[in-house]
């Protein structure tokens, strides 16, 4: 039983950490709590002070004003070192969160749309820009609906430092919430390579199951340089990021209704939903299921890497609402 409560009081102090480590400014008690309750931790404001004291104590946080909090260089130590068993299945996590935070609503065109924040220097944001027009031309994203912060600005509960400019790109993860609002379970299976010949998608040649992994595999593929966008969108052939999900089969009509509305309304990045028990892009189904693939949201962004500039990048980061996103060309003209 003690190394039960051990192990809910480290995991609710990481998550306190983890809500400092994500603002730029001092953040309190009250606010905290609310964030701890959208990520599905119930803890009274008089209680996350009780837990910043400690913290205060062991040097992970400190005090700053009235009752605002920032992690310490020592609380973002700990963050990156924290337990094995805390740090597995993150990413599964991250998606079933905003899945479930995800509250659009097509008639109204209102509500909570899960999106990946980027975060370029200041001066290198309009070469940026150059580089991921294309991509966003294509379709080889989730949206050409973005958003953009300046310094000291927010997306969602993230605040963009000082000299840099942070982009907001739509994640595939609007499917899953859509579908849950609809009733229709989505399985994410895992994010990917996938190999385009001729403007078709052929395989997936790498792969990162998120119930296994601590990172959004995107992030890990653009790291690695592993994507050539910009080839793909030159000649029609080249790797793009992707993800593969799964749905129950006697769900596609419905699947089906869900994606139209999303698609009208400028979102979506369906690249191909298969038959009942069939195999799509090399990648085996289970019975009675079809497999989805979606194209990544942050190709974008891999295209800027492949041309040399690189981003902060916060895959599965948060929520904005869809009425303060903007079309990609309004940034461009």
């Amino acid at each position: 039983m003690v190394g039960f409560e051990t192990q809910e009081v480290e995991r609710k102090e990481l998550s306190i950490l983890r809500i400092l480590s994500d603002s730029q400014e001092p953040v309190g008690a009250r606010v905290i709590a609310r964030r701890l309750k959208d990520l599905g931790i119930e803890l009274g404001e008089r209680a996350v002070r009780y837990h910043l004291q400690l913290m205060d104590e062991r040097g992970l946080t400190q005090t700053v004003g009235r009752d605002g909090r920032l992690i310490t260089d020592s609380g973002i130590d700990e963050l990156r070192s924290a337990l094995v068993r805390d740090k597995v299945g993150f990413a599964i996590s991250r998606i079933e969160l905003l899945a479930f935070r995800t509250s659009f609503d097509d008639k109204k065109g209102t509500g909570s749309i899960p999106v990946n924040v980027s975060i370029f220097p200041k001066e290198r944001f309009a070469r940026a820009l150059q580089a991921m027009k294309p991509a966003f031309e294509h379709g080889l994203c989730v949206s050409d609906l973005v958003a953009v912060a300046q310094e000291d600005e927010q997306l969602g509960e993230i605040t963009i430092p000082a000299g840099k400019v942070g982009l907001a790109t739509v994640c595939s993860i609007v499917v899953n919430g859509s579908l849950l609002k609809a009733g229709v379970p989505m399985d994410s299976r895992f994010g990917g390579i996938l190999q385009v010949k001729e403007e078709r998608p052929l395989r997936f040649i790498e792969l990162i199951h998120y119930d296994g992994s601590s990172l959004d595999p995107s992030e890990v593929f653009i790291r690695a340089r592993m994507t050539s966008v910009s080839e793909v969108v030159a000649s029609g052939n080249g790797k793009i990021l992707a993800n593969f999900r799964e749905i129950p089969a006697l769900c596609r009509p419905m699947t089906e209704k869900v994606m139209a509305r999303l698609k009208k309304a400028g979102l979506g990045g369906l690249l191909l939903m298969g038959n009942t028990s069939e195999a799509v892009c090399e990648i085996p189904v289970e019975l009675n299921r079809i497999g989805v693939v979606l194209v990544g949201g942050l190709n974008p962004v891999a295209a800027a890497e492949e041309a040399g500039i690189e981003a902060e990048i916060r895959a599965m980061s948060t929520v904005i609402e869809y009425q303060n996103l903007i079309k990609f060309e309004e940034l461009v003209r």
